[in-house]
C-alpha cells in the first residue's frame, strides 16, 4: 500500500471516528452507515450501554453518543432512564429519510437485521422482487 493511500485511509478513519482495517479485496466501506449500525444494535439490545454499542459497531463512544442524539431527535428512538441505566425504545414506524425509500418504515428492516436463528430454506414459491418500488405502499405519504 503506498503512502498516499495510507494517508487517505487514515484521514478518513480519523474524521469519521472509527478504527477499521480496510480489506484490500472489498474496500473499507460498509453497507450500513454508522447511524444504521447503531439503530440495528439498539433494536436488538435496547438495554445496551453506549460502551457496549460502541464496541459492537466499531465506533468511538463519543460518536455513538452523537448518533443516538441524532436518532432521538429524528424520532427513530426514545431514551428513558431506569435508575442509573438508560433504556432505548425504537420506533419501528419511523420512515426512511432518503427519497428513494419514501413511504417505507424502518421496522421491517430492523426486524430482519435483528432476527435470531436460521431463517431456514427459501420458499420455492416466492418470486424475487425487482425494482425499487416493489415494496412501496400504493399511496405513499409525501409529507411523511
Amino acid at each position: 500500500m503506498n503512502m498516499r493511500k495510507i494517508s487517505r485511509v487514515f484521514s478518513r478513519e480519523v474524521i469519521v471516528g472509527r478504527v477499521e482495517t480496510p480489506d484490500e479485496q472489498s474496500g473499507s466501506w460498509t453497507l450500513l452507515t454508522g447511524h444504521g449500525r447503531v439503530l440495528v444494535e439498539i433494536a436488538g439490545n435496547p438495554k445496551a450501554r453506549i460502551r457496549d454499542i460502541s464496541a459492537v459497531v466499531g465506533l468511538t463512544e463519543r460518536t455513538v453518543q452523537a448518533i443516538v442524539a441524532d436518532l432521538e431527535a429524528a424520532g427513530y428512538l426514545t431514551r428513558t432512564r431506569a435508575g442509573r441505566r438508560t433504556l432505548y425504545t425504537v420506533n419501528p414506524d419511523s420512515h426512511f429519510r432518503h427519497s428513494a425509500q419514501q413511504g417505507l418504515r424502518v421496522g421491517a428492516l430492523l426486524a430482519a437485521l435483528t432476527a435470531t436463528g436460521d431463517p431456514g430454506p427459501a420458499d420455492p414459491d416466492t418470486k424475487p422482487v425487482s425494482g425499487s418500488s416493489a415494496n412501496r405502499p400504493a399511496a405513499a405519504n409525501p409529507g411523511g
